[in-house]
């Protein structure tokens, strides 16, 4: 077993797996660590634990040290280096045409690096935009393609929910989501009601999901009995036709033929009526 803390870099970034040494660290604390891309700031969102040591990934890099106050002021210096830097490549990239969208611009914590996130349709030849950003800010450049789900984590916004989308605030990483969730819950199928603000699959369709499997490959229990709306079934209270499943409550609404009264039943008391009504 390997001692390690879990550190997040951006909020609802990814979380990685450091190696604590001897140092005393608590969630919430700030720090310094050792990356690929050199020192970095990061906040404690897991802290001291044991883990497998064949459940991480070789080698496990050190947390150097606790924030100070001067590093708290160098990150802050950076944040707001790295505004200024945004308006500057937006300008150059109007001057040399190019077709891409700037998302964000962020400096490594020792300014050994900038790095530009954009979105565009295609590639985008961006070596003479490179030179001249190089030459302004001295330092090396990164321009980095990202998708458009990564523009709605970066940017923020709200979703149909009324809330702050879940990627912007608390999805470290994107899970896969198909049409097949969606009609596993009855959900309409229109895009503009199960699509997020990036134009994909909202992730929220997964949330829920699993309260319709069973371990994960068996269909939930109203699919194993082929319940769909507008199946006739038989109730205490006579025949009817399936108008609304809810299988987060356990409820089927049907509505009855004698008396055309629409009724909400247990799915334990709901039975599908292999012979059609009016026979």
């Amino acid at each position: 077993m390997v001692r390690v803390v879990g550190i997040r870099f951006k909020k609802a970034g990814k979380i990685y797996y450091f190696n604590p040494g001897e140092i005393p660290l608590n969630i919430g604390d700030k720090v310094i660590v050792e990356t690929a891309r050199g020192l970095e700031y990061g906040e404690v969102v897991i802290g001291p634990k044991e883990v497998p040591e064949e459940s991480l990934v070789s080698p496990l890099k050190d947390v150097i040290r606790k924030a100070t106050l001067e590093d708290d002021r160098i990150f802050e210096e950076n944040r707001e280096k790295a505004r200024e830097a945004e308006i500057i490549a937006e300008k150059k990239i109007l001057e040399h045409g190019l077709i891409m969208k700037l998302v964000d611009v962020e400096y490594t914590f020792d300014r050994s690096k900038l790095i530009f996130y954009f979105t565009a349709d295609g590639r985008v030849d961006f070596r003479e935009l490179v030179k001249d950003l190089a030459a302004i800010f001295k330092t090396r450049i990164e321009l980095r393609q990202i998708g458009v789900r990564d523009e709605a984590k970066m940017v923020g916004g709200l979703g149909p929910c009324g809330r702050v989308i879940c990627c912007h605030t608390f999805l470290g990483e994107f899970d896969p989501v198909s049409i097949k969730m969606a009609k596993q819950q009855n959900l309409s199928l229109n895009p503009g009601k199960i699509s997020g603000l990036c134009g994909r699959l909202m992730c929220c369709l997964k949330y829920e999901c699993v309260n319709y499997q069973q371990e994960g490959v068996e269909e939930n229990s109203f699919e194993k009995e082929k319940f769909e709306l507008g199946n006739e079934v038989l109730t205490p209270l006579g025949e009817g036709i399936i108008t609304s499943i809810n299988e987060q409550k356990g409820i089927i609404e049907v509505e009855l033929k004698d008396t055309k009264e629409i009724k909400e039943f247990p799915k334990e008391e709901v039975v599908k009526n292999d012979v059609e009504i009016g026979e």
